[in-house]
């Protein structure tokens, strides 16, 4: 009896060849076709919800339903639905130079797709950070190919697993960590790469991508400062500061790392903190609102930066329920911490946290926080509690970060309009609008001529009188330019 075949299953290097032959062999794809997979990759998401929830909660071993529901599903939503209703304005070819044009030298820029796009995401939000971008790509005219986290191995076997239901390989396709580990992905030779994860992993995917000169964006982290003015409302701020540390347990790369409050208000302060935390958190070990740490190996990471910090002499606050003994390693549940008169040395003034610690820094002007904010790497954003006055304004100038958002957590995510990314060690390029479409694109000059005489002609040799004289011109009129401009007030 013949022994039915079993189907090989390609490799990562065969899928990119078949889908960038795919995308040659098809030809730039028009707006319907880009709304209709974007549209696909919302039906993914919105059939498949409830899946998608019981696999994260899986994943994290607790992690509340509106965690999952609000960040990872519809947090994808609302930007796929601004690509799908701007990328016919966004992909129109556009003229340049009208008094060019009128002499016969026609300027035009295209924005075409750039080819294969891989999208590394990171166990954090590992629906939301690699399904919107990778629906940014598909909205932009490119084929993806998307390595979610293996950390969250229950979500991401589930997100291959569905994919093909949605989506023909060539158009897009999801793989695990046995189908590709972290550096084969990066190293392959896509069109563009785009990485969401930690600082140092995002250096190291930049230099193997580099190899292949592969462009790559990095949404990275940072240690986000929180300022809190001396117009603020201080118990506002505290409990709007409390809240934001705790979203998904912590372990969010726009998190405030640590604050920056006047030093006559910082006992108040901490006092406030402690108040909110104690009010959401009766008790935590059964709490389902209240998210583990992702597993034992950052649980040892977050539970040894508080540590060192106490070792070397920090002060600890934190929210432990009467009756629990936390932090719980079964649980991987880690009180809310609040880290004061931390030494310089001490790790946690160094690196992300991503869990359910604050550190509290006093100062005595807005220049001292500012300058301890610049002594460090670019953050991905800076929180600001107080009015819009002058000092804000200040903050803004005097500092270089991803973002600026007053007042309250991840304002820049509202709408589509702002662009999202880092600068420095916390990232490189942007998505979400606009921006996203931009990133996934090539800006292509495009230029035919009907002039009589040829530039060509004017630039190669052998050159006559009338080529000096022309050039010499041409010289003339930017020195008396430059002469102008040196005698002006």
């Amino acid at each position: 009896m013949a022994v039915p075949s079993v189907p090989s299953v390609p490799s990562v290097t065969e899928l990119l060849d078949r889908q960038r032959a795919a995308f040659l062999s098809d030809g730039i794809p028009g707006p319907a076709t880009r709304i209709d997979r974007v549209s696909r990759l919302q039906s993914m998401i919105l059939d498949n919800t409830e899946a998608i929830v019981t696999a994260l909660a899986e994943d994290f071993g607790t992690r509340a339903r509106e965690v999952s529901v609000l960040a990872d599903v519809v947090g994808c939503m609302g930007d796929l639905e601004y690509q799908k209703k701007h990328l016919r304005s966004w992909m129109r070819t556009r003229s340049h130079g009208w008094l060019l044009n009128r002499s016969g030298l026609r300027q035009r820029i295209r924005h075409d797709p750039l080819g294969v796009v891989g999208v590394m995401g990171p166990w954090n939000f590992p629906v939301q950070l690699t399904m919107l971008p990778s629906g940014t790509a598909l909205a932009a005219g490119n084929r993806v190919m998307v390595r979610p986290s293996e950390v969250t191995a229950v979500t991401t076997q589930l997100l291959a697993d569905l994919a093909p239901q949605y989506f023909p390989a060539g158009e897009m396709t999801i793989l695990t960590d046995e189908q590709a580990d972290g550096p084969t992905f990066a190293s392959l030779g896509f069109d563009h790469l785009f990485f969401t994860g930690s600082p140092a992993v995002g250096a190291l995917v930049a230099q193997v991508a580099g190899k292949n000169l592969v462009p790559a964006t990095l949404e990275l982290g940072g240690k986000n400062p929180a300022v809190v003015d001396r117009s603020a409302d201080l118990s506002r701020a505290a409990q709007r500061i409390a809240a934001s540390r705790m979203i998904n347990g912590g372990q969010v790369c726009m998190c405030p790392d640590y604050v920056l409050v006047p030093e006559e208000s910082q006992d108040a302060f901490v006092g406030e903190v402690m108040a909110q935390w104690r009010k959401a958190f009766p008790h935590i070990l059964s709490n389902g609102d209240y998210t583990s740490v992702i597993n034992d190996r950052h649980y040892d990471h977050v539970v040894g930066l508080i540590d060192d910090a106490v070792e070397l002499g920090a002060r600890r606050s934190h929210h432990v329920p009467s009756g629990e003994e936390l932090p719980d390693r079964a649980t991987r549940k880690i009180p809310p911490t609040l880290l004061l008169g931390v030494p310089g040395d001490a790790k946690v003034n160094r690196e992300e946290i991503f869990g359910p610690v604050l550190v509290v820094h006093p100062y005595r002007e807005l220049s001292d926080a500012l300058d301890y904010v610049n002594a460090r790497p670019h953050p991905l954003t800076v929180y600001w509690y107080g009015a819009d006055n002058e000092r804000y304004d200040q903050l803004q100038r005097a500092t270089r970060s991803g973002s600026v958002n007053a007042n309250d957590f991840t304002l820049n995510f509202i709408g589509s309009d702002l662009p999202f990314g880092g600068v420095g060690r916390s990232g490189t390029g942007a998505y979400r609008g606009r921006a996203g479409f931009a990133t996934f694109t090539h800006a292509r000059g495009v230029a035919f001529s009907r002039w009589p005489v040829s530039l060509a002609r004017l630039m190669a040799p052998p050159f006559s009188r009338s080529d000096a004289r022309l050039v010499n011109l041409q010289l003339a009129a930017f020195r008396r330019r430059n002469r102008r401009r040196k005698s002006s007030p």
